[in-house]
């Protein structure tokens, strides 16, 4: 490069030769009008990645929230107990290698008085009044609530996102059937309602207390369900999905349900804690599961009658439901913190 402070000196000649030398050529230049080789060697590109110019990668709700729950507390710690849980109700045998229904009365045998052993070496959690180990009971007893809860949210979501997509879709005179259905029932107080059905259904098994349940947790799914739908189908890329003439089921399997199923999976979340403390509320009452069924409610049950002088009967059985209930209620608001994009 020339010395400005010499040009005055030189000839008009040398003076634009040195100009010119100064001047990038022709092929120092992309397609953009960007540099395509710096000094120093480094591309175009290459500088612009370096000043941080490189596109990023393209968002989505659902990638969003997944990034910012795994970074979460109260995703992470109601995930691992929920996992334990999950684990405890498929493999009870990695917790303990005595069946639930070894029983015997010998076993509450005290200085030849008959008691009801507490906690004590071997049996964490003591005997029940049959003699069982509690702590074995307590563990089985996580397979029937889990099921039962599990089961009645999958087939309320299920009838729910149905109907609520239907219903918010087409409008008109099936919105008004399905709505005034759904009235009819959420009318029902929750509880006072599984004992009506539940005493016309007479064996109380796992199935009969999970479809009880089921026809009086729907209504209110399906009214989520319903609002999401009528505020997507009102969007831009709906109407233009219509106008270049998708069919309805195409509209809504491709536009509509996965933009409209995030409340619906937060409300499902915290309902299956909320349905495992309801069909507990009903065994404790004496109208949900019946023995010879091993549940948490039903041993909250056994215990009322005795819970001053062997606290362990209600303490126990009663700490894991706590646990149980109160993760799924947490990891909903996990849910809901995560694919709420106003909250971010």
């Amino acid at each position: 490069m020339t010395d400005p402070g010499k040009r005055e000196e030189l000839s008009l000649e040398e003076r634009l030769a040195a100009e010119e030398a100064e001047e990038p050529t022709p092929d120092q230049y992309d397609d953009h009008g960007l540099g395509a080789a710096a000094p120093g060697g480094a591309s175009g590109a290459q500088v612009a990645g370096a000043v941080g110019e490189a596109p990023a990668a393209q968002a989505s709700l659902w990638g969003d929230a997944w990034r910012q729950l795994r970074k979460s507390p109260l995703f992470i710690i109601p995930m691992i107990f929920l996992s334990l849980f999950t684990v405890m109700a498929i493999a009870p045998g990695l917790f303990t290698t005595q069946s639930p229904r070894a029983c015997n009365l010998s076993n509450n045998i005290v200085d030849g008085q008959l008691l009801i052993r507490g906690p004590g070496s071997g049996h964490p959690f003591g005997y029940d009044v049959q003699g069982c180990d509690y702590y074995t009971r307590v563990i089985y007893g996580t397979r029937v609530s889990l099921s039962i809860g599990l089961l009645t949210v999958f087939c309320a979501s299920l009838i729910a996102v149905t109907l609520g997509s239907i219903s918010g879709f087409y409008g008109r005179w099936i919105d008004g059937l399905v709505t005034r259905f759904a009235d009819i029932i959420f009318a029902l107080p929750l509880v006072l309602g599984g004992i009506i059905l539940l005493n016309s259904l007479g064996d109380r098994t796992v199935v009969n207390v999970s479809l009880a349940l089921v026809v009086l947790i729907w209504p209110t799914t399906m009214r989520l369900m319903r609002s999401s739908v009528l505020s997507i189908k009102e969007m831009d890329y709906v109407q233009a999905a219509r106008a270049m003439g998708a069919s309805d089921f195409r509209i809504m399997r491709k536009h509509i349900l996965p933009n409209g199923l995030a409340p619906v999976i937060v409300y499902a979340t915290i309902t299956v804690g909320i349905t495992i403390a309801t069909e507990a509320t009903l065994s404790f009452l004496g109208v949900g599961l019946e023995l010879p069924a091993i549940s948490w409610g039903l041993m909250i049950s056994g215990a009322q009658f005795r819970i001053l002088e062997y606290p362990h009967l209600l303490f126990f059985p009663a700490a894991f439901l706590v646990v149980m209930v109160f993760s799924f209620i947490l990891l909903g608001d996990a849910l809901r913190d995560a694919l709420d994009p106003r909250a971010r």
